[in-house]
């Protein structure tokens, strides 16, 4: 069985508005189940191929500072 989770993930996505693709990113988040991280991570990509390297930049400070917050409340 051939299984393109990617390809499904953006099948599943494919005629989303921006109000349903925030709300699939938030759902995930509030959900906090483990399944959902494979889509949030295609999600992620096609943000990070959309974005110039001053956006890229400031993710990853976010993404620092978040990692670094997650780490002292655990």
């Amino acid at each position: 069985m051939d299984l393109n989770l990617r390809k499904a993930i953006l099948s599943n996505i494919a005629e989303n508005d921006q109000e349903q693709l925030e709300a699939t990113i938030t759902d995930a988040i509030q959900d906090g189940e483990e399944k959902m991280l494979p889509g949030l991570g295609v999600l992620f990509e096609l943000i990070w191929k959309q974005s110039d390297e001053q956006d890229k930049q400031e993710m990853i400070e976010a993404l620092e500072q978040g990692v670094q917050q997650a780490n002292t409340s655990s």
